[in-house]
């Protein structure tokens, strides 16, 4: 039975994979050099690079005998169209308060 795709937030929700992410922002590692970053074996560490690659966070590119991992772009356009989403919403929530409050204090300064 395929495994079902996780949302972006499911898999950042990990914080291996975080990690993970965290490590690529510097440079493109091999599955190799990455795994020396954690406590845990090579096949688990495999299985969280699939799901990041499966998401579209990390490239993955065969070179010689190594494989190497690199940021990709599409998985952070999922997480931040929601970001931006819920950015919108509070940047208009808070121009409707701050217009309430001016003219409650232009109101204000016309009753004095």
């Amino acid at each position: 039975m395929p495994q079902a795709r996780l949302d972006a937030f499911q898999v950042i929700a990990d914080p291996s994979r975080r990690q993970i992410l965290n490590l690529l922002t510097k440079n493109s590692l091999s599955i190799n050099h990455l795994a020396e970053n954690f406590d845990m074996s090579r096949p688990a560490v495999s299985k969280h690079i699939k799901i990041l690659y499966g998401a579209g966070f990390i490239t993955i590119e065969d070179i010689g005998r190594e494989r190497y991992c690199a940021l990709k772009q599409d998985g952070f356009k999922e997480l931040q169209k929601w970001i931006d989403y819920y950015n919108d919403f509070w940047k208009s929530k808070l121009q409707k308060l701050e217009s309430l409050l001016d003219e409650k204090a232009k109101r204000s300064k016309q009753s004095k």
